[in-house]
């Protein structure tokens, strides 16, 4: 995983963040494409340098958050060859105590606007481990989730 500052990960209208995420040998199935269980562990490597590093507003999700839905389409297959994958997300929904990232995974090769390999979203919802109940996101969680909300 590379880490770059927010300004040269997000471009685009709507305003995307994007993160390179390495393939692993293991990732593969026998196929030699990547697994399904495999491509949920990356799309949530993807999710670490953008709502979970100190640094972020969000930091506080990394030790309260759960998931709530996936969904994950496949529009093509992707390889270890294709490593290291261009995936691009986004704030699709934002709620009171959850939030909606939208996917997009392309081949390290792939031209930014060529058709993804894989769309897929995360329903995320902020939640206190302590008294085991979902919980509002804060102000400035909110504020930096709408960032990247797609309007």
């Amino acid at each position: 995983m590379q880490s770059t500052s927010l300004e040269e990960q997000a471009f685009g209208t709507p305003k995307r963040f994007h993160t390179k995420v390495e393939v692993r040998w293991s990732d593969m199935d026998a196929f030699q494409h990547i697994n399904h269980a495999r491509m949920v562990t990356l799309l949530e490597e993807a999710r670490i340098p953008w709502l979970f590093l100190d640094d972020r507003p969000t930091v506080g999700l990394k030790s309260g958050c759960v998931l709530a839905d996936l969904r994950v389409q496949y529009k093509g297959q992707l390889r270890h060859e294709d490593s290291p994958l261009d995936i691009s997300m986004w704030v699709e929904r934002l709620r009171a105590v959850d939030f909606t990232v939208a996917y997009e995974v392309r081949a390290a090769a792939a031209a930014p606007d060529s058709p993804p390999a894989v769309i897929a979203s995360t329903q995320l919802a902020a939640f206190d481990i302590d008294t085991q109940r979902l919980r509002r996101l804060t102000t400035e969680e909110r504020d930096y989730l709408s960032l990247w909300l797609n309007d």
